[in-house]
């Protein structure tokens, strides 16, 4: 089990693109218990029985009790140094992100974080993105789910070559698996490395993958509230998307307040007001993603 975050470190995670069998080239399983460690603690235990079988006559006793009594003194006289032994348990992740950044930067690749909820449109949005800048976005994706490869079928129709990360029972990327899946999916010199994590606004915030930017992706469609209730996506993030404005006319949902929110935890994020569906606010997003080419 995760330390961090408590998903099963001992998943099937698999890496496969569009049209590779489940089975073969690209998957490795992760199992994280040293039990070696396990077994050593396990196996020694030590238990001291100590046995007086000696009688004692009253002088001895007597002799004894005030050698103790003044060990006991002695004993409380000394003082007692704690010296705490602290490590960052994201230390290994942060790491491989450094790494990951450092190859970004080499080849000039801007490397997008799309975070989100589950359902509030961040494949939809992608899709969008790939079909309307074809021909001006040298792009590829890495996607992020728990099980299938439905999300890479659709990045692949819209024109991206995609690799898809199964994470099994864990709830979110990782920088090894974007490292791993890099590797295989091999993005360009000056491209977009799109990667659209696991939906969920906990984990994937802790989780520094190298990115060159974090976009976080909230719905009309959810509470206005989610910057207070999870502030730490929106901290880390620089660029927040109001997905599915069309729907505003028909629920209760206030951009204005979500802005409020999330401006008390982070006074520098940008907010772009969009709809996948009708193509509302794709320009502004769109010019915020070459403007990121041109920085």
């Amino acid at each position: 089990m995760c330390g961090t975050c408590g998903c099963g470190e001992d998943s099937h995670i698999s890496y496969r693109k569009p049209g590779e069998p489940e089975t073969g080239h690209g998957h490795y399983h992760v199992h994280a218990h040293d039990h070696g460690d396990m077994e050593h603690e396990h196996g020694h235990h030590h238990h001291h029985h100590h046995d007086h079988p000696h009688s004692h006559d009253d002088s001895h006793a007597h002799s004894e009790h005030a050698h103790n009594h003044h060990h006991a003194h002695h004993e409380h006289s000394h003082e007692t140094t704690t010296i705490r032994l602290e490590r960052n348990i994201l230390a290994k992740n942060d790491l491989m992100a450094e790494r990951n950044r450092g190859f970004f930067e080499a080849l000039n690749i801007k490397a997008l974080n799309l975070v989100s909820s589950p359902g509030s449109g961040k494949t939809t949005v992608l899709e969008r993105t790939l079909k309307g800048m074809s021909g001006r976005l040298n792009a590829f994706v890495i996607e992020g789910d728990q099980q299938t490869m439905l999300d890479a079928d659709r990045i692949k129709a819209a024109g991206a070559p995609v690799i898809q990360i199964n994470t099994g029972h864990g709830c979110h990327l990782d920088a090894l698996m974007v490292n791993k899946a890099v590797k295989q999916l091999e993005p360009t010199a000056g491209s977009y490395l799109f990667i659209e994590n696991v939906g969920n606004l906990v984990c994937p915030s802790l989780f520094d993958l190298g990115e060159t930017k974090r976009v976080v992706i909230i719905s009309v469609t959810e509470g206005a509230d989610k910057p207070a209730k999870y502030p730490t996506m929106f901290e880390t993030a620089q660029l927040c998307l109001i997905n599915k404005s069309d729907l505003l006319p028909y629920v209760d949902f206030e951009v204005e307040q979500v802005k409020e929110f999330a401006l008390k935890i982070n006074p520098n994020l940008e907010f772009i007001l969009i709809s996948a569906r009708n193509g509302d606010g794709f320009d502004q997003w769109q010019q915020w993603l070459e403007r990121l080419n041109k920085s």
